[in-house]
């Protein structure tokens, strides 16, 4: 068990997520704390996926997205992960005796908001993985030419 998994299994807002559905499982991320003129420079990236064997030679992805969804009575936001599992893949020829590569294979990831005082709940199939990055954008922004 993670020390993120263990907080995310404490977090007090998190009784208000249900727990998953049978052949689903319920992942939790807890951010680290901003305050809260400091999180709009923070993005968090969902990034849905399974660990599997490639040929490791052609580019392989999920056919699965990750969607948001309103919890009801609430007004919180959980993310669920959609689509069907199929690998899609580049047709690249395998030269003879290539080894299998067992890589992270994803779908199509999602950008939400920065949020630390709630926890971010995913529902995923069985048998999936939910991956993430924070995206931080630089103090300045610059300024863009007319024309």
């Amino acid at each position: 068990v993670t020390p993120m998994a263990v907080l995310g299994a404490e977090h007090p807002e998190l009784k208000a997520f249900p727990d998953a559905k049978e052949g689903m499982e319920r992942f939790v991320i807890v951010l680290p704390h901003k305050e809260r003129g400091e999180e709009d420079a923070f993005k968090v990236e969902l990034i849905p996926g399974k660990t599997m064997a490639t040929d490791g030679v052609n580019l392989m992805r999920l056919g699965i997205a990750i969607e948001a969804r309103p919890l009801e009575g609430w007004g919180y936001t959980y993310y669920e992960v959609t689509g069907r599992d199929v690998a899609m893949s580049t047709l690249m020829a395998v030269p003879p005796g290539t080894a299998q590569v067992t890589k992270f294979v994803s779908g199509t990831p999602l950008l939400i908001r920065y949020n630390s005082r709630l926890p971010v709940v995913v529902y995923a199939p069985q048998g999936f993985e939910i991956r993430y990055r924070i995206w931080q954008a630089p103090e300045t922004a610059e300024k863009a030419e007319k024309g």
